[in-house]
This record gives C-alpha cells, sequence and structure tokens, in this order.
C-alpha cells in the first residue's frame, strides 16, 4: 500500500522522525528507509534495541506516528501515478483484488477512503494481525485463503524488497514497482516484474521476451 497506492513512505519518514525526536532519538531519513516494508511495530523494537529511551513508551510512539500517518494519509499524501489504470486493468480481466498490507487496518481504512475505494477491494487485510509481518508471507498467505484462491494463482503488486521476499516466500507472483532511487536494486532480480511506474501495468499482460 504505502508507495505503491499511495506516496506515503516520505510522510513515514517525516513522522518517525519528528516522533522519535521527542523521546531523544534523532534518525534521518536515510536510516528510517533502512526498515521500509516492516510491520511498524517491528520497526520500533528494531529502533528501541539499537538506542533504547525513556519518558514514553513504545505503545505510545506508536500510536502518535499512527495519528500523523493517519492525517497523511486522508489530506497530504499524493496518490500514485497509475492506481486507477491498474485496477480498472485488473477488474476488466476478472481478478479479485485485496490490500494485505504491514500497515495498520487504520491506515488501510483511510487509504481506501482516499481512494473512494469502499466498493473496489473484495477484502483488506493488514499484517498487524499476524503473528508475522512482512518478510514472513502470512498476511499473503491469510489473503488467498480468504479469497478462496490458490496462492499459486496470485499476483502481488510490491514496492519493497521485504513485501517481494513475503510474495515469493507464498510462492505468488510478484510484480515489483520501486522507489526511482533503488530501481538498479539488483536483488529485485526475483520479482517477475519490475516496473517504473503502475502507468506500465499493461506490460504485466504483454508477451515476455525472450
Amino acid at each position: 500500500m504505502d508507495g505503491l497506492i499511495i506516496d506515503s513512505e516520505p510522510y513515514w519518514r517525516k513522522s518517525m522522525i519528528k516522533v522519535l525526536a521527542t523521546v531523544g532519538l534523532h534518525l534521518t531519513e536515510e536510516q528510517c528507509a533502512t526498515t521500509t516494508g516492516l510491520r511498524f511495530d517491528h520497526v520500533l523494537e528494531y529502533w528501541f534495541e539499537k538506542y533504547p529511551w525513556t519518558h514514553k513508551s513504545i505503545i505510545d510512539v506508536h500510536e502518535e506516528v499512527l495519528a500523523e500517518m493517519e492525517h497523511a494519509i486522508l489530506h497530504e499524501a499524493e496518490l500514485m501515478p497509475g492506481v486507477f489504470e491498474s485496477i480498472d486493468l485488473f477488474r476488466s480481466k476478472g481478478y479479485k483484488l485485496a490490500i494485505a498490507s504491514s500497515s495498520a487496518m487504520r491506515l488501510i481504512r483511510a487509504c481506501v477512503h482516499r481512494l473512494n475505494g469502499e466498493n473496489i477491494f473484495d477484502m483488506v487485510i493488514s499484517a498487524e494481525h499476524e503473528e508475522y509481518g512482512k518478510p514472513h508471507p502470512a498476511v499473503f498467505l491469510k489473503a488467498a485463503k480468504d479469497l478462496y484462491v490458490n496462492p499459486l494463482d496470485c499476483l502481488v503488486l510490491e514496492d519493497s524488497m521485504m513485501g517481494l521476499l513475503a510474495a515469493k516466500a507464498a510462492r505468488m507472483q510478484c510484480v515489483i514497482v520501486p522507489a526511482p532511487e533503488n530501481f538498479d536494486n539488483p536483488k529485485f532480480v526475483i520479482a517477475d516484474w519490475k516496473l517504473r511506474s503502475l502507468l506500465e501495468i499493461d506490460s504485466v499482460f504483454s508477451p515476455k521476451e525472450k
């Protein structure tokens, strides 16, 4: 969802830097980017283990960042290019559509509201309800199970390495749409398709070059 449907990744970094500064942890944008794709409670646990803080609990920090992010998704972050074209294409081909995200359910619902998409998706699932977040495949496997679809028949659209690893661990095909600065990361070779934006989504259904 983040970085694929809505351009919220910069706001994650901004919100983390702002809230963590209140407990004396001053992260850079580059440091924040290293945890892209992880479930947010795991992100906070990671930074707390490296740089323990006082004055606020992890839960308090978690809630403050989510409140910042909910506002950003509803009012500030832009939708990514090609989102509606992709939805229309997959719907025209009879695909069931689901959001299976590491983000909290409140943020998924905010994103759906921003899309006016209450009737677009067959299902929305958050990894916050799973024992493990991405790169574990649990959230994708639950989506397939609840949609009554074989994981081998699923196509995942992702923007992060963590999401790509989760998709491949679930034995699903995956389209990766990385951030421009990360497009040439050689680790993305395991994806079935790599696109510069969702505006290229038609190429997923074009014959592959031999």
